[in-house]
């Protein structure tokens, strides 16, 4: 079975063919890092993590590319609003980027650049285009002539004179035409500048990800990926410039994800129902929070809604206990020695994953449907349940079915990370002592086990089958 992947520039699904047979070459937009993401972006960035989990899950070897912008008007406007210098500012939410990301498990891009790192590749990508004649110099400024480019245009599907009507020049801009766009701006009286053959100035917005695109991946690359907002301009004008310099396609495949709406409206700040993720993170589990952005096919748009997140975490509930039952079964079965019927029924077992497995790749196939693959997920867990219920299991079984949740939990980055893992294991080292102490009879211990799980938020229910346990 083929990937078929949503193409933006084409408005249709295609077949995944990479440039190299087994290897893509993946670039995401990263922050603008003036600020803490929001839950927004944070939707951008899981999204973008779970295609490439996905893509290494089928086999391919991923570089996947995400840049961060360190060098905007925002952040020189929260430099000055702090007291403090743009190079402090870019750096301290760089580091809150990693901890808020690391915490929804995304995981680490094979590259981060930064603008700052590329500043000279910069320079002769602009310069190149002078040279070549896209592009001119105004002032110490200079611009991307879209003229230049016939198929300008083609990503949003618009005609330059569409584009042409919805602009207007600024005063004090210099443009040969209002849907010319700035690759160089000569530097303002305080701001932070480099020296170029233009004058001293810095990057405009666009030309950053085409520069650190190709200086990483090369002139060709597989999948670009970003919001939908980026469309237009932004993306539009990648493709303009990184076209026009190496005279042949930039990306293959243009996947973006849709809008997040707060309570059926579209988040914004005007409305105040902006929500940071570093703030969200700080009311729910992490894992609540990425389940939550990944419970809908990615292209389209999601609602969020304090009941909607009640019910992401009630959904991790309810694969944790699974996976603590089928670890509890096992003990029991382990400890028991033969006082509990085994039968041998892993074949069984493993056919009946591998059709749970198998419908998980086939939605998944599927532009990447995550919202599908929770579904299968789901069926995982059910039929593990179903299992559990029978009189008579094997260790065997028992390990199958937990590994197939495991599996499909970290394709979707929802594993339990380090500490909870190490939580678990010493929350069931507990209830293991608790059953020994009760059966020789000292229930003094037995208490004061149950009350330090207590203080952990830690609820156990004795029942035939044996002691279970859940997070209050």
């Amino acid at each position: 079975m083929t990937i078929q992947l949503y193409n933006t520039l084409t408005g249709k699904k295609e077949p995944l063919q990479t440039l190299e047979p087994g290897k893509v070459r993946f670039y995401a937009c990263g922050p603008t890092v003036y600020n803490y993401f929001h839950v927004g972006n944070a939707r951008m960035f899981v999204v973008f993590d779970t295609v490439r989990r996905y893509l290494e899950y089928r086999g391919y070897d991923v570089t996947f590319v995400q840049n961060f912008t360190d060098v905007d008007d925002k952040i020189i406007q929260r430099a000055i609003e702090t007291g403090s210098d743009v190079r402090s500012v870019a750096n301290h939410y760089i580091q809150t980027y990693f901890e808020d990301a690391d915490a929804l498990g995304i995981r680490r891009a094979t590259v981060h650049p930064r603008v700052t790192e590329c500043i000279p590749d910069i320079i002769q990508f602009i310069q190149d285009l002078i040279d070549s004649g896209h592009a001119y110099v105004r002032n110490g400024d200079v611009y991307f002539d879209t003229s230049s480019f016939p198929e300008y245009g083609k990503l949003s599907g618009q005609s330059p004179e569409d584009l042409r009507a919805g602009f207007r020049i600024e005063v004090n801009e210099e443009k040969d035409d209002p849907t010319d766009f700035a690759l160089w701006k000569a530097a303002k009286p305080g701001e932070e500048f480099w020296e170029s053959p233009w004058g001293p100035g810095r990057p405009g917005w666009h030309i950053e990800c085409s520069v650190m695109s190709q200086k990483y991946l090369g002139k060709q690359i597989d999948i670009h990926g970003g919001g939908r907002d980026l469309v237009f301009p932004h993306h539009e004008n990648e493709i303009a410039q990184s076209e026009a310099h190496s005279g042949t396609w930039f990306a293959r495949y243009w996947m973006h994800n849709g809008t997040l709406n707060i309570n059926g409206e579209k988040m914004s700040k005007s409305l105040g129902n902006f929500i940071m993720t570093r703030d969200l993170l700080a009311q729910r589990p992490a894992r609540a929070v990425r389940f939550f952005l990944l419970s809908a096919q990615y292209r389209h748009p999601l609602n969020y809604t304090e009941e909607a997140m009640d019910q992401s975490e009630q959904a991790m509930e309810r694969i944790d206990r699974a996976l603590r039952n089928l670890s509890y079964r096992r003990q029991v079965l382990e400890q028991a020695a033969g006082g509990f019927p085994q039968v041998d029924d892993a074949a069984e077992q493993r056919a009946l994953v591998e059709e749970v497995r198998q419908q998980f790749i086939s939605v998944m196939d599927d532009d990447f449907n995550t919202a599908d693959g929770i579904s299968a997920l789901f069926e995982g867990v059910r039929r593990a349940n179903t299992y559990l219920a029978r009189d008579a299991v094997s260790t065997q079984g028992l390990d199958i079915w937990a590994a197939l949740i495991r599996e499909l939990l970290d394709v979707l980055g929802l594993s339990a990370p380090a500490a909870e893992n190490d939580l678990t294991a010493e929350v069931e080292r507990l209830i293991t002592e608790r059953n020994e102490a009760r059966k020789r009879r000292d229930f003094a211990r037995a208490d004061e086990i149950r009350q330090q799980l207590q203080t952990w938020g830690i609820v156990l229910e004795d029942t035939a089958q044996g002691t279970r346990w859940y997070r209050r």
